[in-house]
């Protein structure tokens, strides 16, 4: 079977940035699920996972331009820390969860203070060359449910419990 629309991949993924530094691995964790062609990946990644097949090995460099755009210094916050997610204590550095008006996103911490935290609202990854190293687990057909609901459900997908 080829990864085309509506089928559901999982994979193991690798990813370094464009000096080799490592940010990301699943060796140790379950591979990730998720539905081909409803945009449940970064855009260049589901374009190279296209006609590939169980047991595909590749690599694939996605610029600044094609992942997560370029830093934009000026998009800095001050939020109420009530308003941050973050796993333990909320540092600079670290990367925290905000509820946005478009949902959920991703900021980096810059400075804690005792009510708020100035936050930067760049994507952690914005301004680098992103290289996955992918693995390709299995794929399968996609069920009805699974393309209504437009991602992967069970393991390494969403959980409806």
């Amino acid at each position: 079977m080829i990864i085309k629309k509506n089928t559901v991949v999982e994979f193991d993924y690798r990813l370094s940035d464009g000096d080799g530094e490592e940010i990301e691995n699943t060796a140790d964790s379950k591979p990730m699920a998720y539905l081909h062609g409803h945009s449940n990946l970064l855009g260049a990644l589901e374009e190279a996972m296209e006609g590939h097949t169980e047991g595909d090995a590749f690599s694939v460099e996605i610029s600044p331009e094609r992942g997560f755009g370029y830093r934009e210094e000026s998009r800095t916050q001050r939020v109420s820390i009530k308003h941050l997610r973050c796993g333990g204590k909320l540092l600079p550095g670290k990367i925290a969860t905000v509820n946005t008006d478009q949902g959920a996103r991703q900021v980096v911490v810059l400075k804690v203070g005792r009510f708020n935290a100035d936050v930067d609202l760049n994507h952690p990854f914005a301004g680098l060359t992103l290289v996955f190293d992918v693995n390709i687990v299995s794929i399968r057909d996609a069920s009805e449910e699974e393309i209504e609901h437009g991602h992967a459900h069970g393991p390494g997908g969403h959980s409806h419990e």
